[in-house]
């Protein structure tokens, strides 16, 4: 077991592979980073698949036999998929059952292409939940505004899920109020609400090559670079046990209710002049999910520390970056518009890459 990595699980942080692949699942990889490198979860997008899919032949004799029982390229990559994650999901079982299903967990996202459809993203969220068909499967929705309803719709149904592409805090505030919304109309329709779980995917790199790339065209203090990642990620933490404490929580908590655990995602840091680890190492604390790739989990295996808290005592400190960078003429608003609007397009290209790839790999089948 590697030493680094488990001292980081062991403060609480559930380590979750940001990558999945037919090839991590037949040659025993994912096995081997479950029992040997503290992974207790993964996720998956439409790029993750979409490069899976595009590289070897790991995928070629599913594609003929599907192309043999007519399926189109929308049932070849529903079916790989699906496949994929729910071979993953079984690899979690134990886990799953151990931690209450909390980690153990594998995510797949609705086609990005809806992201700003919520009645489609509702539906789809539904078939993707029964095709997989089981418990410790999450699925994605984006924290659009169209997506915020799909996600109490969704949690209302009783299917847990993983809310990805969140860039601010006031949205993360909708997050969450979508999660609570969904969690009191299942509790009206007497669902049990235990068996009910939903992650938060704060999003952090990208924050600060947006904002970075900001202040460099102003001219500003370079010494706010690379600075508003974190920052925004530990208001969003600030701002999650201001909700666990609520009264409105609370009342759900007693009915068995699991809170919504804050995730940091896009942790593999884009500047190389940053610390490789930077997007693990200062984002620590009990009870919060980190997924990697897994270039970034081996980077901390190698060299990472493990602090006891890295986020509940530098609340201020983030306040003060942020109010920096609002007198230093950066449009945060606009930085989140860009960003929520950039993520879900960089999703599109990629699922429409999966569909070329998929329709070429038919074609020659």
């Amino acid at each position: 077991m590697n030493a680094r990595l488990k001292s980081l699980a062991d403060a609480g942080v559930s380590i979750w592979l940001d990558d999945l692949s037919r090839a991590r699942l037949t040659s025993g990889n994912l096995k081997d980073l479950i029992d040997n490198y503290s992974v207790s979860g993964v996720t998956t997008n439409p790029t993750i698949f979409a490069g899976a899919m595009s590289h070897g032949d790991a995928y070629a004799a599913q594609v003929r036999e599907l192309k043999a029982a007519g399926a189109d390229v929308d049932a070849v990559i529903r079916a790989a998929t699906t496949d994929d994650v729910r071979a993953a999901c079984d690899l979690f079982t134990d886990l799953y059952a151990a931690s209450k299903g909390f980690d153990g967990r594998v995510s797949i996202e609705v086609d990005p292409r809806l992201a700003n459809e919520t009645e489609t993203t509702v539906a789809q969220a539904k078939e993707l939940h029964e095709a997989v068909g089981r418990e410790n499967v999450l699925i994605k929705i984006p924290a659009t505004l169209a997506g915020l309803p799909a996600i109490t719709a969704t949690i209302a149904e009783g299917i847990s899920v993983n809310v990805t592409l969140i860039f601010s805090v006031a949205r993360y505030q909708q997050v969450i109020d979508a999660y609570v919304a969904g969690l009191e109309q299942a509790a009206a329709a007497g669902k049990d609400l235990s068996t009910i779980h939903s992650v938060a995917s704060f999003f952090v790199s990208r924050v600060d090559t947006e904002i970075d790339k900001r202040l460099q065209a102003a001219g500003a203090d370079a010494s706010l670079a690379g600075r508003a990642g974190l920052a925004n990620a530990r208001l969003a933490y600030k701002l999650f046990e201001e909700t666990i404490a609520s009264d409105r929580w609370q009342a759900l908590a007693a009915k068995g209710a699991n809170p919504q655990r804050p995730l940091w995602a896009s942790t593999g840091v884009k500047n190389p002049a940053y610390p490789d680890t930077m997007y693990v190492a200062d984002l620590i604390v009990d009870g919060v999910v980190n997924t990697m790739p897994e270039k970034t989990m081996m980077a901390f295996g190698d060299h990472g520390e493990t602090l006891p808290d890295t986020i509940t005592g530098h609340y201020a400190e983030a306040q003060q970056v942020f109010d920096s960078l609002t007198a230093a003429g950066i449009d945060l608003d606009d930085v989140y518009r860009v960003l929520e609007t950039e993520g879900v397009e960089k999703f599109i290209v990629s699922w429409n890459e999966l569909i070329e790839t998929v329709r070429t790999a038919l074609d020659n089948a």
